[in-house]
């Protein structure tokens, strides 16, 4: 239901936050389950956002175990359909816990559902594709012991920058193929090796940074751009700030970012609402001035009046 209600508001906050979104074979985001979704993972949890809100029905994702430690981030996160999975650098302890998020995987998988998991089982920063975890190939392996007709479809993803609202990403999506064509072999080991080398060569061919979007600077929109740029300094230099001082050194700068903004905008453009209606301002006034600002914001991000530096 909370993912449900997410998706929309989603969906238009990337269409702020991203000034230029490149799909290429976006046919494949109508697709049915059950898929094996296996993307690459250069932005943290931003990955999952962009890919699961491009897709039609529901997407299901593993996603790093220590984000679930506390009971409340479990609850959210179970809302948002991920599933925790653990590596070796988050205490071996926590390894048996895993086999809870293949058994979770392939329950969705035989319900017909879409899964996504980041094959490289770490995000870097980087297009730079990282070694391969075992993860996908042994829930591949399992669904076909247990004759699940799943296909595996790739993504990739890609951005201009890590660091920067208003970028421009690429996300290609591969044909969806029978796992069988993956597993030949009968031995698990070969079978796990040869599917890792067969999507790590797929995968690497797709991985393309995304074009740089042009666009048309006419006065009007350079006069939108600077009242967007203004109406929206104050509160997003704060939140950037807080951001960064709470991400420094990590991969998390885009997913926080964006995060807070989708959460804290519509907050902050509900508080103006009702300051206005209490000194009494028209309410065609009122609604001028509200709808103003995500028009502005948008406008903004695409015609800087102040280019970022890409970092």
């Amino acid at each position: 239901m909370i993912y449900a209600l997410l998706k929309l508001p989603i969906r238009l906050a990337l269409s702020i936050f991203c000034v230029d979104f490149q799909t290429v074979h976006s046919r494949f985001f109508r697709e049915k389950g059950p898929i094996l979704l296996i993307a690459n993972h250069p932005n943290s949890f931003l990955d999952a956002i962009i890919i699961a809100a491009q897709f039609r029905d529901p997407v299901y994702f593993l996603a790093r175990g220590d984000a679930f430690h506390k009971p409340w981030h479990r609850f959210l996160l179970n809302l948002l359909h991920m599933v925790p999975i653990y590596r070796l650098s988050e205490g071996r302890e926590n390894l048996h816990l895993n086999e809870y998020a293949f058994t979770k995987s392939l329950e969705l998988l035989a319900e017909g559902k879409i899964v996504l998991i980041f094959i490289e089982g770490i995000c870097l920063n980087t297009h730079e594709l990282q070694p391969f975890k075992k993860g996908a190939a042994r829930i591949s392996i399992m669904a076909k012991q247990q004759k699940i007709p799943v296909q595996v479809m790739l993504a990739a993803i890609s951005y201009n920058s890590f660091k920067q609202i208003g970028k421009e990403v690429r996300l290609e999506l591969s044909e969806p193929l029978p796992i069988n064509q993956q597993l030949p072999y009968e031995q698990d080991v070969q079978n796990i090796r040869n599917f890792n080398e067969l999507i790590f060569n797929q995968l690497k061919s797709m991985i393309q940074l995304p074009p740089k979007a042009e666009h048309r600077k006419k006065d009007i929109f350079l006069l939108l751009s600077i009242i967007g740029y203004f109406l929206h300094l104050p509160l997003y230099s704060i939140i950037q700030k807080w951001v960064f001082q709470k991400t420094r050194k990590t991969v998390f700068y885009d997913s926080v970012l964006f995060a807070a903004l989708l959460f804290i905008y519509p907050l902050y453009l509900l508080l103006l609402l009702l300051f206005l209606f209490i000194i009494h301002v028209p309410l065609l006034l009122i609604a001028l001035i509200i709808l103003i600002h995500p028009i502005t914001a948008w406008v903004a991000v695409r015609y800087k009046i102040k280019p970022e530096t890409s970092l």
